[in-house]
């Protein structure tokens, strides 16, 4: 804890005044005779020197006296110096296994970033507002959208709220802070209409991917929840889905949704049924719901060879090969999180707000609103049509007849 005094001195302005015969006068005649301010002084937690002044002392000893009690409580502190480059290596350290392997990745690459615009070297507390809005003119100029340059910036600001927390940075001196964003028009989200998923689903051939398919457009599960999704987590006496954490025993490996709450998903009938029929023919011993035989076989022999990396993907390719379903569909280039917002859409139709943010695991009702909702050509005709209705009474005529109107004396 900082224990730095805070002082009051006087801070003399204009020149040295001179006596009679034209010499300056001593330092000690300077009160009486050189007009000064009463300037209180202290110590930062960036480690700079700062001060303030005033016309009356009294005015003086108040702020030193509050600012004193400051230092006492130890919210005006020496911080760590500390570069961006030993930053970004505790911050690695640190991280690892505390948050998704690709939040931090987003945390990295942000940081190295910013260093490519002021240097490793770069002490945190010496980064400054403009130091970001000169990140963001670089990245922005490359030709990324500026919803990514947004993003950017929320990353940055979350690493510099961590340096704040770890004592690198005072309070208050996050140079992301109070930077607005940059303005992002919006556009219609993307919705594959109940119509359109049967195309595709007419393409599947295989009772793995229809099973997987159907799984995602009906219980609106994120990519990893489904291919993180084991045989013990789907309940079908009772007809539910469940999504939760898993450790690392056997052939599961140690994996956390990303909400970290359990949340149960009901499965309709269709679903159940391919779910069913896939378990009769899905290789045996594989704890994993959605992985071929071919794939298992693979996932199966490196997992006892202890050759299996952390965080490796258990399938892939499942983007790359809906994509390929859709194009042969012909409808548009829907994306595997397309397909979720549709269910989330589909949900919102029928079942209330609240409902749907517990049955798509989002912490915040506000993301369930504005992320994934997405307004139809439908819903504004029905809007229109409760509008008619409550307007029923009204007459469609106008009251004023044209030609009475039309004929009266123009002004």
């Amino acid at each position: 804890m900082a224990i730095e005094k805070v002082g009051v001195y006087r801070k003399y302005h204009g020149k040295v005044p001179k006596d009679k015969n034209g010499k300056p006068v001593p330092k000690e005649s300077w009160p009486k005779k050189r007009p000064f301010r009463w300037a209180v002084r202290w110590f930062a937690s960036d480690g700079k020197r700062y001060s303030k002044s005033f016309k009356r002392r009294k005015e003086a000893e108040y702020f030193a006296e509050e600012t004193q009690k400051d230092v006492r409580q130890g919210k005006i502190k020496q911080v760590t110096k500390m570069s961006l480059k030993t930053y970004y290596q505790e911050h690695k350290q640190l991280m690892e296994g505390n948050v998704a392997p690709t939040t931090l990745t987003l945390h990295l690459s942000s940081m190295e970033l910013l260093a490519d615009t002021v240097g490793w070297g770069k002490y945190l507390n010496k980064v400054t507002v403009r130091d970001i809005e000169r990140l963001r003119s670089v990245r922005f100029k490359s030709g990324i959208a500026a919803a990514t340059a947004n993003k950017d910036i929320k990353t940055l600001r979350r690493v510099f709220n961590l340096a704040i927390l770890r004592g690198y940075l005072p309070e208050g001196a996050n140079p992301c802070s109070g930077l607005p964003m940059l303005k992002v028009g919006s556009k219609r989200k993307n919705y594959i209409k109940p119509l359109e998923f049967r195309d595709i689903y007419s393409l599947t051939s295989g009772t793995l991917w229809k099973a997987l398919l159907t799984t995602f457009y009906t219980c609106g599960l994120r990519l990893r929840e489904a291919l993180n999704l084991t045989w013990q987590d789907i309940d079908f006496d009772e007809g539910m889905l469940h999504v939760t954490r898993k450790k690392s025993e056997g052939f599961v490996q140690a994996w956390t949704p990303k909400d970290h709450q359990l949340r149960s998903v009901p499965l309709p009938e269709q679903t159940l049924s391919l779910l069913t029929a896939w378990q009769c023919i899905a290789p045996e011993k594989c704890p994993y719901v959605f992985m071929a035989h071919e794939r298992w076989l693979y996932y199966q022999q490196h997992v006892e060879q202890k050759q299996w990396g952390k965080g490796r993907d258990l399938v892939n390719n499942i983007l790359r090969r809906f994509k390929t379903l859709c194009r042969k569909a012909g409808v548009k280039q829907y994306t595997v999180h397309d397909i979720r917002r549709s269910c989330l859409t589909n949900w919102a139709k029928q079942l209330p707000i609240h409902v749907v943010k517990e049955l798509a695991g989002h912490s915040d009702i506000k993301t369930t609103q504005e992320y994934y909702l997405s307004v139809q050509p439908e819903d504004i005709t029905k809007a229109k049509k409760v509008q008619e209705a409550l307007l029923g009474k009204i007459p469609k005529t106008d009251l004023t007849d044209p030609k009475v109107t039309h004929s009266g004396q123009k002004r």
